[in-house]
């Protein structure tokens, strides 16, 4: 018997809206759950108390027949949006005491939409990595194997999604953190186009780069997440106007006649032979639905991991100097101002997050402005350009999602074989177009390989439809982690 937590979101909103599981019952065994697999470390809050009584009141708009598309389903939040009430840390000391007064806009509009919200998920300290090895509490486990990392920064949600610790999560895109996790952990996860969804009340890392986007265990499940929370927001200069069509309506329409790219660049000696063969056969498949095949240049893609980490560091460095201990942050004791700032922002921030932070400042400085910050900028927009002339000739693009299937804790100790971790990302996050990874097969160690779907400007729909018919000739997508209950007596190490 399928367990119901196993089940996908669209699942087990039918079950809830036909009156065969009630939310209470959903919300109960999803706890449960948790608490069985605290090894993996999903969660840094939990809402236990307050999502019973979510769910008892869905129950009751049920039973009038009232309620919206997510009544009674525990969607899990990373912990860098704000929830009225609820602490929210970025996994961060720094941050380890701070409740938001406000709710993002996402928050509000998935609390419109009926979903309970069972808590916090885990990240790298604000946002700031490819693994989750990075929260100052704590990694988070990749439930396939707990020896590997599940990716990140939106690990914590990744692992949630896909272990049963909630029907689906939110996460947020900075140069991959949902696209990377979602790929080393078998789900669907989708970075939308930039100003597609509200920013407002999310923790900034980087503020032209950051999008809030959806995890889910197979792609109806993120386009009923995207359906809610994407639209314009006056509370968020950057969203943009542009209209939400009805992702679902097209979803099943498949690919005859679609142009796939494949660009040659993203095809190079970098990826393992185990994804380039199930990227192979994706591609065949393709070409048996109907889709065309055609190569593409992007002349300027070797360029991104270095425009990247010059842009998003600038970036942070400026966004982070709020949290100095006066206006945010846990004050240190201090006999000066300046050593105020000193002890709060060295001992609340975490060894990644300070290189980052120096990074972006030495960069940003005078003598080196123009030299490092003026020219990124320049090859971000040639960037930019590429996936404007690629999408002349073709109506998506298709790579890998990660260069390699989930890596072990301390595979990566130098930060540059890190950040090569979203070679195949940032890209989408420089240009501001929509990404989507889905998942595309199995190692011959058992561990998920992720595709990447690209598309232009605002084609949330048409990546949906794409990569939802490749799941439907494939089960890639309907195989549930080993490691996903009963594992708190397992070691953390």
């Amino acid at each position: 018997m399928t367990d119901v937590l196993d089940l996908t979101l669209h699942e087990q909103a039918e079950l809830i809206r036909t009156g065969a599981l009630s939310s209470v019952e959903l919300v109960a065994e999803t706890f449960a759950r948790i608490h069985s697999s605290q090894a993996l470390n999903a969660y840094l809050t939990l809402c236990e108390e307050a999502a019973i009584e979510q769910a008892r009141a869905a129950d009751v708009c049920i039973r009038e027949g009232e309620g919206g598309p997510l009544t009674g389903l525990p969607i899990a939040l990373k912990d860098n949006m704000c929830v009225r009430g609820v602490k929210m840390t970025c996994a961060s000391r720094i941050l380890e005491r701070y409740v938001p007064p406000y709710d993002a806009t996402v928050v509000s509009r998935l609390k419109e939409a009926g979903a309970v919200l069972p808590g916090k998920t885990n990240l790298d300290e604000f946002a700031m990595g490819s693994s989750t090895e990075n929260s100052a509490f704590g990694p988070t486990r990749n439930p396939w194997s707990l020896d590997r990392t599940p990716g990140g920064s939106s690990g914590g949600s990744a692992v949630a999604t896909a272990a049963g610790l909630a029907s689906a999560a939110l996460g947020s895109d900075t140069g991959g953190s949902i696209r990377q996790p979602a790929g080393l952990t078998g789900i669907v996860g989708l970075k939308p186009t930039y100003g597609r969804v509200s920013r407002y009340g999310l923790a900034a890392f980087a503020s032209s780069l950051d999008q809030i986007g959806p995890f889910g265990r197979d792609v109806q499940d993120v386009a009923m997440l995207l359906q809610t929370i994407a639209g314009a927001d006056p509370r968020d200069a950057t969203s943009d106007p542009v209209a939400v069509p009805d992702y679902r309506a097209e979803l099943e329409a498949g690919v005859a006649g679609i142009r796939i790219g494949l660009p040659e660049e993203y095809f190079g000696d970098g990826a393992d032979p185990e994804v380039r063969e199930a990227l192979e056969g994706a591609i065949r498949l393709y070409e048996k639905l109907g889709a065309s095949i055609r190569p593409v240049r992007m002349p300027h893609a070797s360029y991104a991991i270095a425009v990247y980490y010059v842009v998003a560091p600038a970036e942070a460095s400026s966004n982070l100097s709020r949290y100095d201990g006066i206006r945010f942050g846990s004050r240190q004791a201090a006999s000066s101002l300046s050593e105020l700032y000193t002890r709060t922002r060295t001992q609340g921030f975490g060894a990644e997050v300070q290189r980052r932070i120096m990074l972006g400042t030495f960069v940003l400085s005078a003598g080196y402005y123009d030299a490092y910050y003026g020219r990124a900028l320049d090859v971000r927009q040639r960037i930019r350009a590429d996936f404007q002339q690629a999408f002349e000739a073709c109506d998506v693009l298709l790579t890998p999602t990660s260069p390699t299937p989930a890596f072990r804790f301390g595979e990566k100790e130098d930060p540059l074989s890190m950040y090569l971790a979203d070679i195949y990302t940032v890209s989408a996050n420089l240009a501001g177009v929509p990404g989507l990874s889905l998942p595309a097969g199995f190692s011959s160690g058992g561990l998920p390989i992720g595709m990447q779907l690209m598309g232009p400007w605002f084609s949330e729909a048409r990546l949906l439809q794409v990569a939802r018919a490749y799941e439907r000739e494939t089960d890639w997508h309907q195989r549930r982690p080993p490691h996903r209950r009963d594992v708190s007596l397992l070691a953390k190490g």
